[in-house]
């Protein structure tokens, strides 16, 4: 049974750059494989090299938080690209701190922090569905 069709891109821009990243958070995956998301809504974009999504996640490097400036649907497995550049794939959403944000958790080969990947106040942020152009 297919469930996803075709959708547009949740876009916004990066409103706060992090700089820390942690061994021990603990963060816990929700259950679901996609959240939607408003116009004006700010949440964390949170990098991990953990792949399953069914244990704690540790080892998490911050990028930041992003504001939503076209709302829609994130999935998991979508592209996560800011600037002109990948960052990687939506492994799922944490919601310790939700109604304020969301944690979004991005899958990449090895966390990192938004220092370290040298990211400004007002990039773009896009979220793509897999496989699109």
């Amino acid at each position: 049974m297919i469930e996803n069709g075709d959708k547009r891109a949740v876009s916004g821009v990066l409103v706060k750059v992090l700089v820390h990243r942690r061994e021990d958070r603990g963060m816990r995956l929700e259950e679901f494989a996609s959240r939607c998301v408003r116009q004006g809504e700010v949440h964390e974009l949170v990098t991990t090299d953990h792949t399953e999504t069914d244990q704690s996640i540790d080892r998490v490097g911050f990028l930041g938080f992003a504001e939503i400036s076209h709302g829609g649907v994130i999935d998991r497995g979508d592209e996560v690209r800011i600037g002109d550049r990948v960052v990687g794939t939506v492994l799922g959403f944490d919601a310790c701190h939700f109604p304020n944000h969301y944690n979004i958790l991005i899958r990449r080969e090895s966390p990192v922090t938004g220092e370290q990947i040298a990211l400004a106040p007002e990039s773009s942020v896009h979220f793509v569905q897999s496989g699109a152009r």
